[in-house]
């Protein structure tokens, strides 16, 4: 995908998440996260995306910290004004990615073809992801465009999960093979001796002989099921072999801050 793409994508996944909220009421529980109510999907993405805005604003050379998550989810505004705090930040985000010098460079969390590549692709997902939060609240489980949930695998699968913080622990090996039914796209994720190896693969017969446990189904529906917002029988994906692996990967890669 494009930057323009995931900046219509990124338009498009923070619209539908506020609606999800407006609708489910800020006091409803989330079930993926079972700590938090919408007004905390609310609070933490409208910082998220406030944060990533001010990478590109102000250019800085390493990552910004920021405040702990339960101070995060402490903030934004008041909860009357909160759908409205969410939308301005969201809007803000949006503009600042739209309007951007395609060339700056900033600081990234994962290496990119820019860093505004990076970023708009980032938030994009970012925000579909906790769009499936505010949207559980009402018992909803959101689809989303097969090339779009093809690219967040993608993301997830070669980038997101492939930072130290998230990898299991080394003494743990195993190997999974990841492939969309309906877009063809297929990946390959694997520890050996503490290190974590990802590629993507042709999803052939062969892959799959030389795998542990094979995740196979529509992209949306692996999407959802890899970022642990939908169980498989959920989401209709299907999987075949040793699945110990495929659990310690997914307990150690979720969005959360810090």
């Amino acid at each position: 995908m494009e930057i323009a793409e995931h900046i219509d994508a990124l338009r498009r996944q923070g619209d539908l998440l506020a609606d999800a909220a407006e609708r489910a009421g800020l006091d409803a529980p989330v079930p993926p996260c079972p700590s938090w109510q919408v007004k905390d999907v609310l609070r933490h993405t409208g910082y998220i995306h406030r944060w990533a805005a001010r990478h590109i604003n102000e250019c800085p050379g390493t990552v910004l910290d920021g405040p702990e998550e339960a101070d995060i989810l402490r903030g934004g505004a008041a909860d009357p004004d909160l759908l409205a705090w969410f939308r301005a930040g969201h809007a803000a985000l949006v503009e600042t990615l739209t309007t951007a010098d395609p060339g700056l460079v900033c600081a990234t969390l994962m290496d990119a073809p820019s860093s505004l590549a990076f970023w708009a692709r980032r938030q994009a997902h970012e925000t579909a992801i906790h769009r499936a939060d505010a949207e559980s609240a009402s018992g909803v489980r959101p689809g989303y465009e097969p090339d779009f949930a093809a690219d967040g695998i993608d993301e997830l699968i070669m980038g997101f999960g492939q930072r130290r913080k998230y990898r299991p622990s080394a003494d743990h090996d195993g190997s999974i093979l990841v492939r969309t039914t309906d877009t063809g796209h297929a990946w390959h994720v694997g520890a050996e001796d503490g290190r974590l190896q990802a590629r993507r693969d042709s999803g052939g017969s062969d892959s799959a002989s030389q795998t542990a446990c094979t995740v196979t189904g529509p992209a949306s529906s692996v999407y959802l099921f890899l970022w642990n917002r939908s169980d498989a029988a959920q989401a209709g994906v299907t999987i075949d072999g040793d699945p110990a692996f495929l659990g310690l990967w997914q307990s150690s890669v979720r969005i959360r801050w810090g």
